[in-house]
């Protein structure tokens, strides 16, 4: 019934549902279904092709992708799936890194947390089954305030050119946020970042003053020299889903590479 009334809500409901068609049915090539937003976990595959598009036009080799909160591990192995279509398409190799305690949510420090809606012990890994079907992705378990201190000497991995936020409150996105205080060099110049808990439903009932939102505007406000935005021309896409309100991109405006020349070569309008 809930599937019935969104089709019905769609302003172009056959549209939608030819694109629910195509990718359960695997049709065409995956670049197609990524153009058309007939693919699972559209905003995964969005922060991957993004990532690898972005290191491709700096003529970088290998980029990173990061996952905050990882849970069950559906979104990272999500991840793995984009990462490998996407890789056959650009000229880049592609890590992925996902960050939780392992053990669940901890329990809401306060009000900013959203109590009302997150418990403590939701979310909990099974991390013995997750790692028996990870491929290439690398967990990083433990409190994320204390792992990321280390991550870079650890791992020493690749250049960050995506990330998706989901630690659901407003305590822990403050402390993954701070990942973004390290060397600038060790991230691409911008960054398409996903943050799941900022649109919701009318239970979240989310507001800027509390949870991650919270957060992003924390950042903004204490960063002269780093910014999140939202990404405008998707909330402009005439086929705009819930996941565009909750991509944000990430400007690094002093990093050396950032005023490298990355759009089309050829740009010259004919009379």
């Amino acid at each position: 019934m809930a599937f019935v009334t969104r089709l019905f809500n769609e302003p172009y409901p056959i549209r939608k549902a030819c694109r629910i068609a195509i990718r359960k049915l695997n049709l065409g090539s995956y670049a197609f279904r990524y153009g058309i937003g007939a693919i699972d976990r559209p905003h995964y595959a969005y922060l991957v092709w993004q990532a690898a598009k972005m290191a491709a036009g700096l003529g970088l080799p290998r980029v990173s992708i990061l996952e905050f909160g990882v849970a069950g591990g559906t979104g990272l192995l999500s991840l793995e799936y984009h990462a490998e279509q996407v890789e056959k398409l650009f000229p880049v190799k592609i890590e992925i890194y996902g960050f939780d305690t392992g053990e669940g949510l901890p329990p809401p420090d306060d009000y900013r947390d959203l109590p009302y809606h997150w418990k403590a012990g939701f979310f909990k890994m099974d991390v013995p089954a997750l790692q028996a079907r990870l491929r290439r992705s690398k967990l990083v378990l433990g409190n994320v305030a204390e792992t990321f201190g280390s991550f870079f000497e650890n791992y020493a991995p690749a250049p960050i050119g995506a990330v998706s936020q989901d630690l659901d409150f407003y305590s822990s996105t403050v402390a993954a946020l701070k990942l973004f205080d390290a060397d600038h060099n060790r991230f691409l110049p911008r960054i398409a970042c996903y943050f799941d808990d900022t649109v919701g439903n009318d239970i979240e009932f989310y507001n800027d003053y509390t949870g991650e939102r919270l957060a992003i505007h924390e950042f903004n406000a204490t960063h002269a020299d780093a910014k999140f935005s939202p990404a405008y021309y998707l909330l402009a896409a005439p086929n705009m889903s819930v996941w565009h309100h909750q991509i944000w991109s990430l400007h690094y405006f002093d990093h050396p590479q950032y005023n490298t020349f990355v759009s089309d070569k050829d740009q010259q309008l004919a009379l």
